[in-house]
């Protein structure tokens, strides 16, 4: 555990110096600014509402899930594996008193908490946002349904982010893992709408699975499958991954 807390350590320092994290917070302000431009916009405009200050954060949700967040997911991915690799920085690390698999957890960990952190950081923005624009319509049930949303999606997000763990050791160039990534991602979807009936073992249709917790009718038997197809993703993935990185050459 001293070996792991200070690669753990280390992580979260050069995380927190790159640039990306700068970039993933401004896009995320413009995500939810331009969001909240467009519903006053039609508020004010057309005389509708749209959505209100508890069910604005879940329609940003709905965007981010999609777009931003896997993409930060990815960037982040390639950089603490690939990045690493290319710049020799990985082998300085591999130096100090600590196993590849203390390593490899401190960075997969390092991810996870980056995509927990983004998540939040758009929960609190969008609903400070609901609040200002729309305070009439707010509620305790609404806050707690916004809090289930955005927890409930780190998980498949995270899961898809262990894909790119696993293409990172597989592949050495960053960019080629990046278009992967992303076909796997475009390819994800297209299968998950083709074969509907299996769309659970295709980890990004798994994206808006919050609405099976916050809908009226909770379908406790999908949820239960999902719950352990993901987990089951995960394991096999993480195992996967870490087996590679420990047989790599670097």
């Amino acid at each position: 555990m001293v070996g792991f807390k200070a690669a753990f350590m280390n992580e979260s320092v050069k995380l927190l110096k790159k640039k990306k994290i700068m970039a993933a917070a401004i896009l995320s302000i413009l995500a939810v600014v331009i969001g909240q431009i467009a519903v006053t916009t039609i508020k004010h405009g057309l005389g509708l509402r749209v959505v209100g200050s508890v069910e604005f954060p879940i329609a940003v949700l709905t965007f981010i899930a999609y777009t931003l967040l896997p993409l930060f997911a990815i960037f982040v991915a390639i950089d603490m594996f690939n990045g690493e690799s290319s710049s020799n920085t990985m082998k300085i690390t591999l130096l100090r008193p600590v196993s590849r698999f203390g390593v490899f957890s401190a960075k997969v960990l390092n991810l996870a908490l980056f995509i927990a952190g983004n998540l939040l950081f758009i929960m609190v923005l969008s609903l400070i946002a609901g609040f200002v624009f729309n305070p009439s319509s707010a509620s305790l049930v609404g806050i707690v349904k916004v809090l289930v949303s955005y927890g409930l999606t780190f998980f498949p997000v995270f899961v898809f982010a262990l894909i790119v763990v696993l293409l990172a050791n597989v592949i050495q160039g960053g960019l080629a893992v990046f278009f992967l990534s992303i076909l796997v991602f475009i390819g994800f979807n297209f299968l998950g709408i083709v074969f509907s009936s299996y769309s659970s073992f295709f980890i990004t249709s798994m994206f808006d699975w919050y609405t099976l917790w916050i809908s009226e009718s909770i379908n406790i038997f999908k949820i239960s499958r999902q719950i352990l197809i993901m987990l089951g993703c995960g394991i096999m993935l993480f195992t996967t991954g870490y087996y590679l990185f420990d047989r790599k050459d670097i």
